[in-house]
């Protein structure tokens, strides 16, 4: 019993923080904008088609791709803002939650028009490795996806309190109107926050390439667990994200572990309620939106 107690926390963890990683994503998209994107997961899938793109024409390991794929998911972020999300910019929440969830249906269906809906393997040496650690074992790829995941949400909390774009987006976050007086462009400052969200979407796609199979659905898996992270955390909240993650990846490993795998969602949707009934603003959410 230890030793399968030992090994739910290590999974969990592990998975978690690429769950954080996702949500994070989330977090700046609607801490900046104040807008749910619900292609987010879609967005994962881009990225886990780009880089089995990359590999298949270049070959190498996956994890050297994340800053090829990082830049192509800057830029069709980027893209995808200016074109779509802008013009609906003021128009109220229904044109974000119509515009997003027919962004992922689009997305969805052009994958499986353009790749079809066959099954795609980035192959890695290190897939199937694992370290033991007194008994337990801990995969390799997700040993590695977890410490860049955790790496790089340090890297975007750095960046949001340490550099001036990140002050904008904080400011812009806080009261874009104020923020537009004080010489702050707010259009630019939502482009690069949701190309940032983008790029995290994307970047937990590469990690996870080893894991699990590219298909276009494949973003339908994660969209949920990300949106129950968010709202874990305190919405806004990229800490809370972060923890959020981390605890949903342990309630599913415990779930699967000690109930039923197939009842892993269960046990997430059941701590989801009770946090809904209990503190609606979130566990790590004091009532107030941060960026």
């Amino acid at each position: 019993m230890s030793w399968l107690m030992g090994q739910s926390v290590i999974n969990g963890l592990l998975i978690g923080g690429v769950y954080a990683l996702i949500a994070v994503g989330l977090t700046i998209i609607f801490g900046v904008m104040k807008i749910v994107n619900f292609a987010q997961g879609e967005f994962l899938m881009v990225g886990m088609y780009a880089t089995w793109l990359l590999f298949s024409a270049i070959g190498g390991s996956p994890y050297l791709l994340i800053i090829p794929v990082a830049f192509i998911m800057f830029i069709f972020g980027w893209l995808v803002y200016k074109i779509l999300v802008n013009p609906v910019v003021g128009k109220g929440d229904t044109s974000y939650i119509l515009l997003t969830i027919g962004l992922s249906f689009f997305l969805q269906n052009a994958a499986q028009l353009i790749w079809t809906a066959d099954y795609h393997t980035v192959e890695t040496s290190l897939k199937g490795q694992a370290l033991q650690l007194g008994g337990l074992s801990i995969l390799v790829p997700r040993l590695i996806a977890f410490a860049v995941a955790i790496i790089l949400v340090a890297i975007v909390h750095l960046f949001l309190k340490k550099t001036d774009i990140g002050r904008a987006m904080r400011a812009t976050a806080e009261n874009s109107e104020v923020s537009s007086m004080l010489g702050i462009n707010p259009i630019t400052t939502y482009a690069i926050a949701f190309a940032i969200g983008t790029v995290l979407a994307g970047i937990a796609g590469t990690l996870l390439t080893p894991m699990f199979y590219v298909f276009p659905r494949v973003g339908a898996l994660f969209t949920t667990t990300a949106f129950v992270v968010v709202v874990l955390g305190g919405l806004g909240n990229i800490t809370g994200a972060l923890l959020g993650g981390l605890l949903i990846g342990l309630v599913e490993a415990f779930t699967g572990s000690f109930i039923a795998l197939d009842l892993a969602p269960v046990g997430t949707f059941i701590v989801f309620l009770l946090v809904l009934l209990l503190k609606p603003e979130g566990l790590f959410g004091g009532g107030a939106r941060k960026a």
